[in-house]
C-alpha cells in the first residue's frame, strides 16, 4: 500500500509539534509528512524530541526504526513565530494541501490526515479560502460532507459553518437527499456497513411538535426521509435531537444526521474530544483530521496533546487498509 500523507497546517500553530509528536509513534512508519524540513526540526527541539527527518525519494520503505519520519519538503516562505500566523505562509499551507489532494488522486498516497490550519490567515493574504473541506472537494471536484466520528458515536452534518439564522433555507430537500446518500454510500464504502441506519435529526425543537414548533420537518424533511426509504435506505426520524442521544436510542443507528453545526457536535465532543476524528466524506481519497483548532495559545510549548491527530492517523490508516483489502477482494 502507497504511504498516507499528513500535513502540518499552520506552521505558527500547534500542528507541527502534534505532527513531531506521532513520528514518536509506531504509526509514523506509514507516513510522509507533507511541509517544510526546518518547521519540523524547530518544533522537535521545542518537544525536546530526537527525531530523525529522512527526505523521502519516493521509494518504498518497509522498515523504520523508532523516531524516523520521511518528509516531503515543501518551503516556507517565512519562518514560523510561534502563536503568531504570518499570511506570507498561506501559499505554503495551500500547496501542502494540493500535494496531499493531487497525490492521493494520483495513487503516490494512501489518504491523508491533516493537522488544523487559520483560516484567517489565507484569506488574510488575499486568498479566498472556506476550509480543508472545501478546498479537497473543489480540488477534487465532488460533492462532500463532514463527519466527525469517535469509537462510539459518528455524526454527520447536513450544514457546517452557516450562521443560526442561514440555517433554515438551507435545509431543502435536494440538498438533504444528496447529504443523505453520500452518508449512505460512504458508511457502506469506509465503515463496511451493508445496511447503515441513519438517525436523522429534526431542525426544530421537538422535531417540530407536529407543526407547533415549526412546519420545517412537515413539508420537506419527512417526505424526503419517505422517499429515500422507498430507494432503499434505512433511516430513522425526524428526532427529536434532545433525545436521540441516549443509550437506548443509540442502539437504534449507526450515525446521526444532524441539521446543523452546534446541534450534535457539543455531545461529542464533551465525550470524546481526544478521540474524535473529522472526516470528509464524498472525495475520492480518504482524508481525516483533528477535531480542534491552531491552539495558537500552546503553540510553542511543547505541550499539545497529539490524541486527536494520532486518532485521526489511525483511522486514516483503518480506512486505507479496509479499502486495498475490499480493492484486492474485488480483483
Amino acid at each position: 500500500m502507497p504511504p498516507l500523507a499528513v500535513t502540518a497546517g499552520e506552521p505558527a500553530g500547534i500542528g507541527p509539534e502534534l505532527l513531531i509528536r506521532l513520528a514518536a509513534t509506531p504509526l509514523a512508519a506509514n507516513f510522509i509528512a507533507l511541509t517544510d524540513r526546518s518547521l519540523l526540526e524547530r518544533a522537535a527541539a521545542r518537544c525536546n524530541l530526537a527525531v530523525e527527518l529522512i527526505d523521502d525519494d519516493g521509494a518504498p520503505v518497509f522498515e523504520r526504526r523508532p523516531g524516523q519520519l520521511r518528509v516531503r519538503h515543501i518551503p516556507l516562505a517565512v519562518p514560523e513565530v510561534p502563536g503568531q500566523p504570518d499570511p506570507a505562509n498561506a501559499r505554503h499551507v495551500l500547496a501542502t494541501l494540493a500535494e496531499a489532494a493531487d497525490g492521493c488522486q494520483a495513487g503516490r498516497y494512501a489518504a491523508v490526515v491533516t493537522a488544523p490550519l487559520q483560516k484567517s490567515s489565507i484569506n488574510e493574504a488575499g486568498i479566498r479560502f472556506s476550509g480543508h473541506t472545501e478546498f479537497f472537494a473543489e480540488r477534487a471536484g465532488a460533492e462532500v460532507v463532514m463527519m466527525l466520528a469517535s469509537p462510539e458515536l459518528r455524526v454527520a452534518l447536513a450544514t457546517t459553518h452557516l450562521p443560526l439564522s442561514a440555517v433554515p433555507a438551507a435545509i431543502t430537500r435536494d440538498g438533504l437527499g444528496r447529504v443523505l446518500r453520500i452518508v449512505h454510500r460512504e458508511l457502506q464504502a469506509k465503515f463496511g456497513l451493508a445496511d447503515p441506519r441513519i438517525a436523522v435529526l429534526g431542525l426544530n425543537p421537538h422535531a417540530g411538535e407536529g407543526g407547533h414548533l415549526g412546519r420545517e420537518e412537515i413539508d420537506t424533511v419527512i417526505p424526503l426521509l419517505d422517499s429515500l426509504r422507498a430507494e432503499g435506505l434505512h433511516l430513522l426520524g425526524p428526532l427529536p435531537a434532545d433525545t436521540a442521544f441516549v443509550p437506548n436510542q443509540r442502539e437504534r443507528y449507526d450515525a446521526v444526521l444532524a441539521m446543523y453545526h452546534d446541534q450534535a457536535l457539543p455531545v461529542l465532543k464533551s465525550e470524546a474530544f481526544d478521540r474524535t476524528v473529522n472526516l470528509t466524506l464524498g472525495l475520492p481519497f480518504i482524508r481525516t483530521s483533528v477535531d480542534h483548532g491552531t491552539a495558537l495559545d500552546l503553540a510553542g510549548t511543547g505541550r499539545g496533546d497529539p490524541s486527536s491527530l494520532i486518532a485521526a492517523a489511525r483511522m486514516a490508516l483503518t480506512l486505507a487498509e479496509r479499502r486495498r483489502a475490499a480493492a484486492l477482494g474485488a480483483a
